[in-house]
């Protein structure tokens, strides 16, 4: 692949489209541009790392080995996603692993020192990548105040509810379809709850004809009424 294509791939996402081609230049794409192959971890138990990830496509799971040596699944990064080291700083990813998720993944990966020295010299590219951790963050402390003050049902619609918001913004249509990419274990990991319930509660709500779930896709049947579900609860 050229320097030019490498550079297209990350030219169609907000964060990346207003930068000049000296930008470019300067985040030395062609060298930090990467392919990793289904399971293949990009990071494990990341002490002394120091880098920031783009996701051009594919998915990331991202999350630590508990005492046990269980996996547990913090989070599932997608395309046009960034993951890393997100504050900037170094050697503050305590044990995380992010590892190719579903398919095989492309991405860019920065050094931090690289990165930092881009944000100074524009500052609507610090802007806006501030509001895109801003906005990451805020999902984690939503996800965390829901695990210690609701329900796992509820827990479970908010979930639901929080996927569609990130595929269709503020124009919500009465139903639509998007491609699953979550098992019901990926779930129960990300809302604290156990296989078994999330498969019930699943199928509880494609029996009031609010969702479908497949293996393939997530079809919201009535986006109104899971909003009205939310709001009850």
């Amino acid at each position: 692949m050229s320097v030019d294509e490498k550079m297209f791939l990350i030219r169609n996402f907000d964060l990346w489209c207003n930068l000049s081609e000296e930008d470019y230049k300067s985040l030395n794409i062609v060298h930090h541009y990467m392919e990793v192959p289904k399971g293949e971890y990009i990071y494990f138990e990341a002490y002394n790392h120091n880098k920031i990830y783009f996701v051009k496509e594919g998915y990331i799971r991202i999350g630590h080995i508990d005492d046990e040596g269980n996996e547990k699944v913090m989070e599932i990064i997608q395309k046009g996603e960034i993951f890393g080291q997100l504050t900037l700083e170094r050697r503050n990813l305590n044990g995380e692993f992010a590892q190719a998720y579903k398919q095989d993944v492309s991405l860019c990966a920065f050094n931090i020192e690289d990165f930092e020295k881009l944000l100074k010299e524009r500052p609507e590219l610090a802007v806006q990548y501030s509001k895109q951790v801003g906005t990451k963050l805020r999902t984690i402390e939503n996800r965390l105040m829901n695990l210690l003050n609701k329900d796992v049902k509820t827990r479970l619609l908010h979930f639901f509810w929080q996927l569609v918001e990130n595929k269709l913004g503020e124009n919500k249509p009465e139903g639509f379809c998007m491609p699953n990419y979550l098992k019901h274990e990926d779930i129960a990991n990300l809302i604290g709850s156990s296989r078994q319930t999330v498969t019930t509660m699943i199928n509880e709500l494609v029996a009031e004809g609010i969702l479908s779930f497949n293996r393939h896709q997530i079809c919201f049947l009535n986006v109104k009424n899971l909003q009205k579900r939310l709001s009850v609860n």
